[in-house]
């Protein structure tokens, strides 16, 4: 039997499966990764949290980043992956989508909202630090890049961030938690794409693993949990995905 047709035949037999996503399966929708060579950080440093929080200019330079798209994090479309991961959502079969990336595909390949837990928040909306109101970076945009005017909210005045998680910022305690529910109920925990290196992140497949759910990685590169799994694959997400959807 093939590791495709293998992987086919645990989702088939698990009863609730979790599946874990990062940077790997958004890469095939032309979003960068990280780490590698060509990715985020090697092309531009990170700017930790403390720093936006206490230096206008880091601000500026955050959204310039944002406003300018460099990151290159936003304004693309899901790719096979995310449709087939979408596919078993409506299937049933999977219960919930632990996601590491901020790109949102999750939802618009069709993932109900309330199905996925984004560890690192996201890029496409922007949030206030002080009493959390959304604001839409379509609504930023203008006053930015017309007159230099850096977001501040509309309610209380508070510094204004895009909705993601920052180097040296807490992690949201809610997806945290829900996370953690969602990963000691599963039978069948499926990484998609994780180096599996970001911690605490990267410790829910170990929870899983520990609490007795089989573990099941497609990444194309090793990870260091390779050794815990019962499946590796390494190989492209898509197309295996795919393959899995039709035999599901």
């Amino acid at each position: 039997m093939s590791d495709r047709a293998r992987l086919a035949e645990m989702i088939a037999e698990a009863r609730d499966v979790v599946v874990f996503t990062g940077a790997g399966i958004s890469t095939e929708s032309g979003i960068p990764d990280f780490r590698s060579p060509g990715g985020v950080w090697s092309r531009m440093s990170p700017i930790y949290f403390q720093d936006f929080v206490r230096s206008e200019e880091k601000r500026r330079e955050a959204w310039n980043r944002t406003i300018s798209g460099r990151a290159g994090w936003t304004g693309r479309e899901p790719n096979a992956g995310h449709r087939a991961v979408a596919r078993l959502v409506e299937q049933g079969k999977v219960s919930v989508v632990i996601t590491q990336n901020v790109d949102d595909l999750h939802r618009v390949s069709g993932v109900p909202p309330e199905q996925i837990i984004e560890l690192h928040g996201n890029a496409t909306y922007a949030s206030c630090l002080e009493c959390g109101l959304r604001h839409e970076l379509e609504e930023l945009k203008g006053p930015f890049l017309e007159r230099g005017v850096i977001p501040a909210c509309r309610n209380c005045g508070g510094i204004v961030k895009t909705a993601t998680i920052s180097f040296g910022q807490s992690m949201p305690e809610e997806p945290m938690q829900r996370a953690q529910e969602a990963t000691l109920a599963c039978d069948l925990f499926l990484v998609l794409g994780s180096s599996l290196v970001v911690y605490p992140a990267a410790g829910f497949p170990i929870m899983a693993k520990r609490h007795g759910a089989r573990l099941a990685i497609v990444n194309r590169e090793p990870t260091e949990q390779d050794m815990l799994a019962d499946l590796v694959l390494h190989d492209e997400i898509g197309p295996v995905m795919s393959q899995i959807v039709k035999v599901n």
